[in-house]
């Protein structure tokens, strides 16, 4: 038995949520992938404990686009039963764990993100969202710190995790762009006080990179060139393979409780 999709608003403040709770349900999903991998029980721990939290943000999130939606989808609706192009996620947040660097260099370039994205977003107009935001801005000050440590002592360790590292960040530089990319919806709020405008928090972003590379002996890549597509639903291949797990159990077992 399966189930079909849900469809969905297309209204300034509900995307703009469900942007935000895609973002941290997917990168979640993916740092869950590590748990009984990782290379030590304690960042076993760690990792999980990481996809936790981003979890817990998407479940706030998707509960409150919901609500301003007024279509009656919970947090499983939302999560489970889109389809792929209906996904508004960061294309960083899909691309596979790769190797430890890989894995560390996402979450160094998302968290140096997403913590002064929080901390800005505690003003808003919109109570909701502030609230979810001071919650937030706690966690990930910790996801920040935790990939900081990981990557100086990547760079910094022996010729081989050198390597990897500066490799991870080559291949994941060009997807750190998108997080600074809006549009007319998203300027609305911006304007009306909901939301922050992320070209105020790219200085401070490239100066937390630039400060934990140089530390970790790492070499700040000069291609300019961005990946777009992610906040208007045209994705990688990487997600389509991600919502076949994600989606399992709801797609075959519809309804489905515990």
């Amino acid at each position: 038995m399966s189930t079909t999709s849900i469809e969905i608003a297309d209204t300034p403040l509900f995307i703009y949520a469900l942007r935000r709770a895609d973002d941290a349900l997917i990168l979640g999903h993916r740092l869950s992938e590590w748990c009984g991998h990782a290379p030590m029980l304690e960042e076993d721990m760690a990792l999980s404990n990481i996809a936790l939290d981003l979890i817990g943000q998407a479940r706030e999130l998707y509960s409150y686009a919901g609500q301003v939606e007024g279509r009656g989808h919970d947090e499983d609706r939302l999560a489970y039963l889109r389809d792929e192009r209906q996904y508004r996620n960061l294309l960083l947040a899909e691309q596979p764990n790769g190797d430890f660097a890989r894995t560390i260099a996402r979450q160094l370039f998302y968290s140096a993100f997403a913590d002064p994205y929080w901390r800005a977003m505690m003003g808003s107009r919109d109570a909701t969202l502030a609230a979810i935001a001071a919650k937030s801005e706690k966690e990930s000050a910790y996801h920040l710190r935790h990939a900081s440590e990981w990557m100086i002592r990547l760079g910094d360790g022996t010729d081989e995790s050198h390597r990897r590292a500066q490799d991870a960040i080559d291949a994941l530089w060009p997807f750190t762009g998108e997080m600074f990319d809006i549009d007319d919806g998203e300027r609305s709020l911006i304007d009306a006080g909901i939301a922050i405008d992320p070209a105020t928090l790219r200085e401070r972003w490239q100066g937390t990179i630039a400060a934990v590379l140089s530390e970790a002996t790492l070499t700040l890549p000069g291609n300019a060139w961005m990946q777009q597509g992610g906040r208007s639903g045209r994705h990688t291949e990487h997600l389509g393979r991600l919502l076949t797990d994600l989606q399992y159990m709801q797609r075959s077992l519809p309804g489905l409780t515990w």
